[in-house]
């Protein structure tokens, strides 16, 4: 056997007031014996137990008396007629206890699941013990245990004069029981296993509208008591054996009835309906004030999370406006921060942008309401705009400027010292409850430490963006071969810059590098390897490397880095006299090529790992294009996310291209700055298509739409010549016939002298083929090509020196001069200002 006690517990924790009061209302003429009976039945019927016994103290140290019993047999009765206190029995361990006793096996005989114990109190120590046998396998719960001590503390002010029972009256309780189930103001009936009525107390027979005549009749056989669910309800608590709980409204009366059946061991089952309909009533009723402050005080558990979640101080503005505006019937918000000594607007809901400049970056010193709250620390309420005007005449000219009429004017306190100020407005005037004022004071509290860890956020994020808009280019060349729009997104969680990046590069004779790359990881340390690698891209792209070269030095740099340093990126060369573009790829997603009829596809090219993890060579591309086109560059956190995989990415960016290019042409502008604006409006619809909520995403991205265009046929003249001295004398003739059909003669003399040298040095220290091509662009372009893979330098000549000029002449006559080298030799080139006004 094991047992254990345990304490009162509250009081209000499972109390029931309707029985207590049926009790109450019952004792009224009843004897103390008749009353202890009431008490006794009452609380078996509360925990759904077999019986109950209730004893009653010796006055001079004797063992505990019987002095009244229900649900028993006589002979298990007369048993516990008298208990030594010292026996190990529950009653008396309640009472030397003085506390709740639980036995959870049936030792001695009583035929029930366990027996549960507590004292009667009285003013000097127990009097008695209140014991129930309950039917149901466990300990009672602690509604239950509580209902005993309740039924306990009111069976103890009955208990004065009560015999103790006699053996004889021990074995037969049922007249007791009979008198004391009639008395009861619950109705209670009893049925066998047949469903046939045994028994039914006078209050079931008013609610159920029959008399005792009605016994031996099947319950459902009584039309009285045709109530929807009962029948089902009783079937399940004899299947299942187990006590059932559950509300009725009644169908004559349309009263509430708190059901109760309990299954008999004989098969039988007992009902018992108590009226509780008053009790409903007022739960249902509660006033339309209780239910909004129950809905505000839910809402402040949800505002508690937003404003956990929120990063920047918008978010915590668009938290407040989300989960306190509607709860209070506001319609108006401004959360003010203060820096240094003035009062500035950080968002709203519910103002114009007019009235918002007014209030901006008020002084500190100034008499306002706002301020007023700032220097006091205490929250304002003015509940009408006279009240407003009555407080601050001088600042009557804000309320015509503003449709508000009610205001709460709540300082925002963090970390000991005002931050800010959050003032909540309405449309209509209206008072503040006690209770409301205390809320939005609570609520103020909550948003001053969101508010200070959002500032922290924004002033990191803000030079976290300024470090990225430094290393990313601030514009893109307008170029005669190409024209570019890009967009750079940072991620919309976290303070920390990203490593994406892109560039358009002039290259000469009018050819463009176009490069996109994404360094792997978040932060200030893959910002600068950003910046470090874009450098070294211009630096490589003005050497005239081949992109296959350019990602191999590329890849050296970050692998100098270390280990957990990679990055990926593409880098493509674009000519427009042969249309063709050269890519490779480390690492990184290849373009999407977009021609003039609006066919859009992704070319399927093989990639190289990123760098950092590649070794050369890296695969060249060459893609040739239509005399226009869009090349789509982006990186992954354009077209990827953590419920979007690359490939079902970029089929979006492929439909969404198609889309656009069936509703609108790119490639008829009627000026450069048409066809960039064309572009740049490309760029936000894809950015709004594929990333329409920019706020939610981890990672950064860039997107860079380049619109290629070819050379004219007209705009470019080559020309082979001979591989001895008479090769610059031919150079010129054609120069001066080209430069005549273009209408460019104020340039023949200045050309003549580049050819010239540049042809000179070609066949004085190098070898053929020799060709020479002129290109009319934003510039004359001279490009003189050989089969030799020396490279020219400028040399110092002295001044007796009769040579080592020649360079240091092209030099001084051009714009631009370089070389780059080619498969089987190298390109000397020069470019030449057009004269003003010469339409290329």
């Amino acid at each position: 056997m094991s047992a254990h006690s345990a304490g009162r517990g509250s009081r209000a924790e499972g109390l029931d007031p309707v029985r207590l009061a049926l009790l109450a209302s019952a004792a009224e003429g009843l004897s103390n014996t008749e009353a202890l009976e009431l008490a006794l039945h009452q609380a078996t019927a509360g925990l759904g137990a077999l019986g109950g016994l209730m004893h009653r103290c010796d006055s001079e140290g004797g063992p505990l008396r019987l002095v009244a019993v229900s649900g028993l047999a006589p002979r298990t009765a007369e048993r516990w007629a008298a208990i030594p206190v010292a026996e190990d029995v529950p009653p008396a361990c309640a009472v030397r206890r003085a506390g709740y006793v639980w036995l959870d096996a049936d030792s001695l005989g009583i035929g029930a699941d366990g027996i549960a114990s507590v004292p009667l109190p009285g003013r000097n120590g127990p009097v008695g013990a209140l014991s129930v046998c309950t039917g149901e396998p466990g300990e009672p719960e602690p509604a239950r245990r509580s209902l005993l001590h309740s039924v306990a503390e009111w069976a103890a002010g009955h208990l004065d004069a009560v015999p103790a029972l006699a053996p004889t009256a021990a074995r037969d309780p049922r007249d007791g029981v009979a008198r004391t189930l009639d008395a009861m103001s619950d109705a209670f009936v009893a049925v066998d296993g047949d469903w046939r009525i045994t028994f039914l107390n006078k209050v079931a027979e008013r609610v159920l509208g029959i008399d005792r005549t009605a016994i031996g009749s099947v319950l459902w056989d009584v039309s009285a008591s045709h109530v929807p669910g009962l029948e089902a309800q009783c079937r399940r608590a004899s299947a299942e054996r187990t006590p059932v709980n559950f509300d009725l409204r009644w169908p004559a009366d349309q009263r509430f009835y708190q059901t109760r059946l309990v299954p008999l061991g004989s098969g039988g089952l007992t009902i018992s309906f108590a009226d509780v309909t008053e009790l409903r009533l007022r739960e249902a009723g509660r006033t339309a004030e209780e239910r909004s402050a129950a809905g505000r005080t839910a809402r402040m558990g949800h505002l508690t999370v937003a404003l956990t979640e929120a990063v920047s101080s918008k978010d915590v503005v668009r938290a407040v406006a989300e989960h306190v505006l509607p709860p209070f019937g506001a319609d108006g918000l401004v959360v003010e921060t203060l820096e240094g000594g003035r009062v500035h607007v950080v968002d709203s809901v519910g103002y114009t942008a007019d009235f918002l400049r007014s209030i901006d970056g008020v002084p500190l010193a100034a008499n306002t309401a706002v301020t007023d709250a700032l220097r006091t620390r205490t929250p304002s309420f003015i509940e009408s705009t006279a009240e407003f005007i009555q407080r601050y005449p001088n600042l009557e000219g804000l309320t015509t400027g503003s449709t508000k009429h009610a205001w709460a004017f709540l300082p925002l306190i963090a970390s000991g010292h005002a931050i800010g100020c959050c003032v909540v407005s309405f449309a209509r005037p209206r008072s503040f409850s006690e209770g409301e004022r205390t809320l939005l004071t609570a609520v103020s509290g909550l948003v001053a430490q969101a508010l200070e860890r959002a500032r922290l956020y924004d002033a990191e994020h803000t030079r976290a963006q300024r470090l990225q808009r430094d290393l990313l280019p601030r514009t893109l060349p307008d170029l005669p071969a190409v024209a570019a729009a890009a967009r750079y997104l940072p991620s919309g969680r976290g303070s920390s810059v990203g490593g994406d990046w892109y560039d358009v590069i002039p290259l000469s004779s009018d050819r463009v590098a176009m490069v996109i790359g994404d360094v792997m990881g978040h932060g200030i340390s893959e910002a600068a390897t950003m910046g470090r690698l874009r450098t070294a891209v211009r630096t490589l792209a003005d050497l005239e490397l081949e992109p296959d070269e350019l990602l191999g030095h590329l890849s050296e740099i970050v692998g100098d880095l270390g280990e957990d340093y990679y990055a990926t990126c593409s880098y493509a060369v674009y000519d427009p006299v042969t249309r063709v573009c050269s890519l490779a790829l480390a690492g990184h997603l290849p373009p999407v090529i977009v021609h003039a009829d609006g066919t859009v596809h992704s070319p399927d090219l093989s990639v190289n790992p990123p760098l950092g993890a590649a070794d050369p060579p890296f695969e060249v591309h060459e893609l040739h294009l239509p005399e226009e086109s869009l090349l789509v560059f982006c990186t992954d956190g354009l077209v990827e996310s953590a419920d979007r995989a690359v490939d079902q990415g970029l089929a979006e960016l492929r439909y969404f291209l198609e889309k656009a290019m069936a509703g609108r042409s790119y490639f008829s502008a009627d000026s450069r700055d048409e066809a960039s604006r064309r572009l740049d409006a490309l760029c936000d619809d894809i950015v709004s298509a594929l990333l329409p909520h920019r706020e939610r995403t981890n990672d950064d991205a860039a997107l860079l739409i380049a619109q290629t265009r070819s050379t004219p046929v007209g705009d470019i003249a080559s020309y082979s010549l001979s591989v001895d001295p008479r090769a610059a004398g031919q150079a010129r003739q054609y120069v001066r016939a080209q430069l005549a059909a273009w209408g460019l003669e104020e340039l023949e003399m200045t050309t003549e002298l580049l050819v010239s040298e540049l042809v000179g040095n070609v066949v004085r220290h190098a070898k053929g083929p020799v060709r020479l091509r002129l290109l009319r662009s934003q510039s004359l372009i001279c490009e003189v090509y050989d089969g030799s893979l020396t490279t020219p330098r400028i040399r110092r000549a002295g001044h007796t020196d009769e040579g080592g000029r020649g360079l240091c002449l092209v030099a001084a006559l051009s714009r631009r001069w370089g070389t780059r080298f080619l498969g089987e030799g190298k390109c000397i080139w020069t470019e030449q200002d057009l004269p003003a006004g010469t339409l290329s």
